[in-house]
């Protein structure tokens, strides 16, 4: 019997939570692990941009903005305020979604490149105020001081345990994407992605699931922001500009627009990348930028879509 698209679901959330899983075997130290950790979390902001962009073709040039409102607000709410860390998180989340909500009434009126545009002076802005606060953000400086996570009944004490508590954050992640996709919302996104004036006429309200998924992928962005300040305990504005921005879409890209498991793929690749390029030293830069290059040219459907193609040319074969 034929394998249903649900199926297919589930069983790849169970290799993804495998995979998760024993990835820290193969590392040879904790660098490397820290190293995992930030894919994890800049995964987690691309599968959101991946909802926004690749299934409801929404494009966004200032995502890197809700992320950084994430940690700079959750460092301020626990190492400013001193409340907890479940409060600090709490409030990031809600300070990237509500913030993503306003944004969302003018903004996605537009369309195309006056709507790149738009998010993109959104972001700009953003960086602006971070660096210009100074009594509150640290300005250039960046933010010290900020605690190590700690919830309730979870408290990692070392880069492992965190790493496992990041992967399992992106792993619900995946689900939560996979069931929004597979649900009638998802279904709708699909449809104003394919022809707005089309899914209007079937009567799909266009404003409100923009709207829902501008703010979910706020709230991806913002989790992971909040996640990345209280690992690294330190955060600065340079690390939420526009480079970072295009680096989340580039992963999007990459990975395969409207694929959760290409997104998961570019963010973990790209991420990771800079790290194998290092022992070219000064031509990394070159190297990175060829790669990305060759990519896009021999791979248009991204990784997702190589995979497709794999897949496919494996089963063709089994059949002859």
């Amino acid at each position: 019997m034929a394998a249903t698209p649900r199926h297919a679901g589930l069983l790849a959330l169970g290799v993804l939570a495998a995979l998760l899983g024993l990835a820290p075997l193969a590392l040879p130290n904790d660098y490397y692990l820290n190293v995992l950790i930030l894919c994890c979390l800049n995964a987690l902001a691309v599968m959101g941009l991946n909802l926004l962009m690749g299934y409801a073709g929404q494009v966004s040039l200032g995502h890197a903005a809700f992320f950084g409102l994430g940690a700079y607000v959750t460092a301020v709410v626990t190492a400013t305020f001193g409340l907890p860390v479940a409060v600090g998180i709490l409030a990031g989340v809600s300070a990237s979604a509500l913030v993503a909500w306003f944004l969302a009434q003018p903004t996605l009126k537009l369309r195309g490149h006056y709507l790149a545009m738009a998010t993109l002076g959104f972001g700009i802005i953003v960086s602006i105020v971070f660096n210009e606060a100074v009594g509150i953000t640290g300005g250039p400086s960046g933010f010290v001081g900020i605690p190590r996570l700690s919830l309730p009944g979870c408290a990692p004490t070392s880069d492992r345990s965190f790493y496992f508590l990041a992967a399992g954050v992106l792993w619900l992640g995946a689900l939560m994407a996979g069931l929004i996709m597979d649900s009638r919302t998802g279904r709708a996104l699909r449809a104003i992605h394919a022809s707005e004036h089309a899914a209007q006429a079937m009567g799909i309200d266009i404003a409100r699931h923009k709207r829902f998924v501008f703010v979910l992928s706020a709230v991806y962005a913002g989790l992971a922001g909040t996640l990345y300040a209280h690992h690294l305990t330190f955060v600065a504005p340079s690390s939420f500009g526009f480079n970072f921005s295009v680096q989340l879409l580039t992963m999007v890209v990459l990975g395969g627009m409207a694929s959760t498991w290409g997104a998961l793929a570019g963010a973990f690749f790209l991420t990771s990348l800079p790290e194998f390029l290092r022992v070219f030293e000064e031509m990394d830069i070159l190297i990175y930028g060829g790669l990305l290059v060759m990519c896009m040219m021999f791979m248009p459907g991204g990784l997702a879509g190589l995979a497709r193609k794999l897949a496919c040319g494996l089963l063709g074969a089994r059949r002859v």
